[in-house]
């Protein structure tokens, strides 16, 4: 009984002096002190890599879309995109004509990534970015592979018995990863933005695997690969919450 009266004790003492302490403090600009923490606008992009990845490949399809959040020199960050890809499978050299394509792998899904960016450049009053991050990626997909058995070929004798078509199908698939960024973000002119995010994306895992196991993830890439690289190239449109400036790092004086 008495050490929980000595704990109250202790802990209203403990709040007076935090208080006093903050009083103390008045020369601080308020306004600064009471917007610090309150996000002043929303950035909305495209990955430009993806859209022209997609209108000149014909394996794969797919688009993005970034936003980030401001909380002072912290970014909250979010990426949501959907892709497609197909893949030739081949086996080697059959003839000397080169490689004989024996299959197709397909995969079709979308994905998302949240994060957090820090901003090295404290005090440019146009919140220009360097940035190093983290994010963690989830993508929901299905994939599908159909080969071409020719096991009845006959190479010896040059005669070819037939072949039959198998396809392997992952209806319900789930990916995750990990993400550590860095990139720049730069004011062009007025509300528009552009700068590009280097990735190093890791730890992958696919869960819902059947017979087939998959090739690629939507989002993340090769799904063998432990350690992936990536790279974006953004344009951001960023709409204001206030039209005042706000300071972008508290400097007493």
């Amino acid at each position: 009984m008495r050490l929980s009266i000595l704990k109250s004790f202790f802990s209203i003492l403990f709040a007076a002096a935090c208080l006093l302490a903050q009083a103390q403090e008045a020369t601080v600009d308020t306004l600064h002190v009471r917007n610090k923490f309150l996000p002043t606008g929303l950035r909305i992009g495209t990955d430009v890599i993806t859209l022209v990845k997609s209108n000149r490949s014909s394996q794969f399809a797919g688009w993005e879309v970034n936003a980030d959040l401001d909380i002072n020199r912290y970014y909250l960050v979010m990426d949501y995109g959907q892709w497609a890809m197909s893949q030739p499978i081949t086996t080697g050299q059959r003839f000397v004509g080169g490689p004989v394509t024996t299959g197709l792998y397909e995969n079709s899904g979308r994905y998302v990534r949240f994060g957090v960016d820090v901003n090295f450049l404290k005090k440019d009053p146009d919140r220009n970015m360097f940035f190093l991050g983290f994010r963690i990626g989830r993508s929901s997909f299905h994939d599908a592979a159909s080969f071409v058995d020719s096991t009845a070929y006959s190479e010896t004798v040059n005669i070819n018995f037939g072949a039959t078509t198998k396809e392997l199908v992952n209806s319900n698939l789930t990916g995750h990863w990990a993400e550590l960024t860095t990139g720049l973000r730069v004011k062009i002119y007025k509300f528009f933005w552009m700068g590009y995010t280097a990735r190093m994306k890791f730890l992958p895992s696919v869960s819902g695997e059947q017979e087939l196991t998959s090739y690629d993830i939507p989002g993340f890439g090769i799904a063998s690969r432990r350690l992936y690289w990536g790279f974006n190239y953004q344009l951001f449109f960023r709409i204001p919450f206030t039209s005042k400036q706000v300071p972008v790092e508290n400097a007493k004086k």
